[in-house]
């Protein structure tokens, strides 16, 4: 059981019984397939900008959709989402991890309205598809730099090498 793996119902009334344990809240979102020191450092960033730190995952199917199998690669994701949620709920910086099935977190947005979003580097407000929600209500985004170039692609392309 991860204590700390809500549904995204049972978050939004956490969040509304108690604002000042969780405000200013903010939230990322991702894979987190194969998580390395760039995802932990980009997670340690995040948790700065606000009281509490919420992890959008990817459900297994979002993944699969997202990150289609490439010729030669295993199928996506690697790691099955009870245990990336364990592992993210297990870092000091991660205040909450909720499961999302959708290919983008906007609902997540919508529904959470995070006093900050945050994304990595390797992304851009003008092209990022969850702008426009967390601008509808005045939330503010944030993007940060990833002080370690890795990524789990490439963590993949290296071990296939390596077995080559």
């Amino acid at each position: 059981m991860i204590s700390s793996l809500y549904t995204l119902e049972a978050l939004q009334q956490a969040i509304g019984t108690d604002p000042q344990r969780w405000r200013p809240l903010v939230l990322t979102n991702g894979c987190f397939d194969l998580l390395h020191a760039g995802h932990v450092r980009y997670l340690q960033a995040a948790k700065l900008l606000g009281r509490s730190l919420v992890v959008g995952l990817n459900s297994d199917a979002s993944v699969r959709g997202i990150k289609p199998q490439a010729a030669g690669e295993p199928p996506r994701p690697i790691v099955p989402e009870l245990q990336r949620a364990e592992v993210l709920a297990a870092l000091k910086s991660v205040d909450e991890v909720v499961i999302f099935a959708e290919p983008t977190a906007t609902r997540l947005i919508e529904i959470l309205k995070p006093d900050v979003y945050v994304k990595g580097g390797d992304y851009q407000i003008a092209t990022l598809p969850e702008a426009a929600a967390v601008q509808a209500y005045g939330g503010c985004i944030q993007i940060v730099q990833i002080e370690v170039p890795s990524s789990t692609s490439a963590i993949i392309r290296q071990i296939r090498s390596a077995g080559a």
